[in-house]
């Protein structure tokens, strides 16, 4: 072996054509045992197309064995080529050795094209034969867990923690959390979560656990944990959002606030940032910054809704209503349409005494809020105004058609009636 020995030794130390003339003698005349040793020497360091040539040129000696053909149809995924590891793997016998390692990679190559159905029967192939085996078990946690079946990789994941706590440099005690979040679980994954910190502290660990943490209620462990991954990785972007919300929850405003303006800094083109920062600005009482912050928003995203209906709402209760004009021309811009906002132009014109635009806006809204009370009585005041009582009186009679006890739309239908007597 000491042929092999000094290949990996040039190859270690950057004499890359020394070493593959030597190679060349291994793979040409060399013994099984040397060029066995060498492919898998090869796999470890990356020389791909010369392991698979050792491979094959042993299964010329060996054409049945298993192991070889795992071996070979592992490097075959490493080389993009899935599609002959497949036929390979295929091709091993049920009672080969390495059979259940074949299934657990058809397992992994048929998850990865999406075959999931496949992917599970070549697990459950696998784990008949290797009943307690955690590698099958972690497996089927993984496949389950991706198809958002999270009690069943739930199931499997927990079979395997009293085996092992990581698998393929995967916690498991994180995978547990994972899953319980996702599922809903929230404060049941919180100590898998603290588990996995234990083990290694890790920041999206630290961050998942803060987020389920925030999920489940438990406000004050969420900005504890989301305060120590800030300390640990400002740049760590996700955070500043979940933490101003935190805040918020807690009724500390002005921290809650204090950690958008951090994470613009960090991050100046999150528009989520900027929306969020907007709405805590006007809780704050102060509008101008609210103004700030939804433009903002709007700039990064000209048709993010949210910051115009946000927006919007402000200049109708600051009753300036040239700038909700303003806006919802720039809105109508977009292809698709916001309701609110046509309602919103609607009052904006008609309280600016531009009636013919008013009554426009008004008829585009009655598509979408012909069921609304609040509209229609809006929309039916206003015809009254503009003596249009023949289509108020069709407003005001579906309003009595939603709420039949009200007498104040039955005082004005009455009152309309009598106008035509």
């Amino acid at each position: 072996m000491d042929r092999v020995r000094k290949i990996i030794s040039m190859i270690e130390n950057g004499e890359h054509q020394e070493a593959l003339k030597k190679y060349e003698h291994i793979l040409n005349s060399g013994s099984n045992d040397e060029k066995f040793l060498l492919a898998e020497e090869l796999f470890r360091l990356g020389f791909l197309d010369e392991a698979k040539a050792l491979f094959q040129r042993l299964l010329e000696s060996y054409p049945e064995e298993g192991e070889l053909m795992v071996l070979l149809a592992e490097t075959y995924i490493e080389l993009g080529d899935e599609d002959k590891a497949i036929v390979l793997l295929d091709e091993i016998h049920e009672t080969d050795p390495s059979y259940p390692e074949a299934l657990l990679l058809l397992a992994d190559l048929y998850q990865m094209e999406g075959l999931y159905e496949v992917s599970e029967q070549k697990l459950l192939d696998a784990k008949s034969i290797l009943k307690e085996n955690e590698i099958i078990d972690f497996a089927l946690g993984e496949l389950y867990s991706e198809q958002g079946k999270f009690l069943e990789a739930i199931h499997y994941y927990q079979k395997v923690l009293p085996h092992n706590n990581e698998i393929a440099g995967v916690n498991v005690n994180q995978r547990l959390g994972d899953a319980f979040s996702a599922g809903g679980a929230f404060e049941d994954a919180l100590p898998y979560y603290e588990k996995a910190l234990d083990e290694k502290l890790e920041i999206n660990t630290l961050f998942s656990l803060a987020f389920t943490a925030l999920q489940a209620g438990f406000n004050k462990t969420a900005i504890e944990k989301f305060e120590q991954l800030k300390v640990l990785d400002p740049e760590y972007h996700s955070l500043y959002l979940f933490l101003a919300k935190a805040y918020e929850r807690e009724e500390e405003l002005d921290l809650g606030f204090a950690s958008i303006k951090e994470g613009i800094k960090q991050d100046e083109y999150n528009k989520d940032l900027y929306f969020y920062g907007g709405k805590m600005a006007l809780k704050l009482g102060d509008e101008e910054e609210a103004e700030k912050l939804l433009r903002e928003a709007l700039a990064l995203d000209p048709e993010f809704i949210d910051a115009a209906l946000t927006l919007n709402k402000l200049f109708m209760k600051q009753e300036n209503y040239e700038k909700v004009i303003e806006l919802v021309e720039e809105m109508d811009q977009n292809e698709e349409r916001e309701p609110q906002l046509l309602w919103d132009a609607a009052l904006a014109y008609q309280n600016l005494e531009q009636y013919s635009q008013s009554l426009n806006k008004y008829r585009l809204a009655y598509t979408y809020f012909k069921n609304q009370p609040e509209f229609l009585k809006d929309f039916g005041y206003f015809l009254i105004e503009e003596g249009e009582n023949d289509q108020a009186a069709e407003i005001f009679k579906k309003l009595l058609q939603l709420d039949p006890t009200n007498e104040e739309y039955l005082d004005i239908l009455q009152r309309i009636s009598d106008e035509f007597i």
